[in-house]
């Protein structure tokens, strides 16, 4: 009778199960029956958390813009707010030369306002289409200071306030001289001629004019008589006057010998004004 070989070990048959759970056991853990259990390691140790996710990289620092230089407002060229006439004298009219002079003229800087330096101003003002009046005030250093205001900011027009006071001073000081002799080429109260008389009582508010009656007329701003103010100026051929408001002037008169306050006489040709 044939024999029929199993290849079976003795015992009792297992199932797929079975042997599915012993083999799972055979790992030293908790059967594991398709199901995962949390917190349980299958190499026979004790529960470890899995390691945390590596953070994110810290961005990277932006760039930083570079810095902006600072921006350097171009300087002035001429430093001074008070008007520079004929007459003028000092370190502003110096900066005002060295201006002229970067613009085309050819002045030597010495710091002195005369004949030249007025013309050069006058040919730069038509130059730039300004008033020509060979005075050197707020516009015309404007243009010179190329739009840059000194300071750093824009400088308050003199208020009325300050012009009436100097305008008082030059009157009350050519009535001061009412009486004085008249002297050929003199300006003191020891004897003065006209031109003489409007220094003396320029000087007295502060302000330098030109010696001779010509250079005055010339080195200030025409104005009509409506336009005029106590102490400004009347000019004639050859002789020059305050005017004191009123149609009267104080005058150094040739004719009567002394400085004395009379009205309008003649025909002048015109008005001057320094303001």
């Amino acid at each position: 009778m044939a024999q029929h070989n199993s290849h079976r070990l003795p015992g009792r048959a297992q199932l797929p199960t079975q042997q599915a759970t012993v083999a799972a056991r055979g790992l030293g853990g908790a059967a594991v029956l398709g199901t995962v259990v949390l917190g349980s390691a299958f190499v026979g140790s004790s529960a470890q958390a899995a390691p945390a996710a590596p953070s994110a990289p810290a961005a990277a620092p932006s760039a930083s813009a570079p810095a902006t230089a600072p921006t350097v407002a171009p300087s002035a060229a001429l430093n001074t707010t008070q008007k520079l006439r004929w007459g003028s004298r000092g370190s502003s009219v110096k900066e005002l030369q060295t201006a002229l002079n970067s613009h085309g003229a050819n002045l030597a800087v010495d710091g002195v306002f005369g004949k030249r330096t007025h013309a050069a101003v006058k040919d730069y003002q038509s130059s730039k289409g300004l008033q020509v009046d060979g005075v050197v005030g707020p516009k015309t250093r404007g243009a010179l200071n190329g739009g840059v205001s000194t300071g750093g900011a824009s400088a308050p027009s003199a208020s009325s306030g300050s012009s009436s006071s100097s305008s008082s001073a030059i009157v009350n000081a050519a009535r001061s001289a009412v009486g004085t002799p008249y002297s050929w080429g003199g300006s003191s109260l020891s004897g003065m001629d006209c031109s003489g008389l409007v220094n003396y009582a320029y000087k007295a508010a502060g302000i330098s004019l030109p010696r001779t009656s010509g250079q005055i007329a010339n080195g200030g701003r025409w104005i009509s008589q409506s336009q005029a103010q106590p102490g400004d100026i009347v000019a004639w051929s050859g002789h020059v006057a305050i005017y004191a408001g009123n149609g009267q002037i104080i005058d150094a008169s040739g004719s009567k010998q002394r400085v004395v306050e009379r009205s309008i006489w003649g025909n002048p040709i015109g008005f001057v004004t320094y303001r």
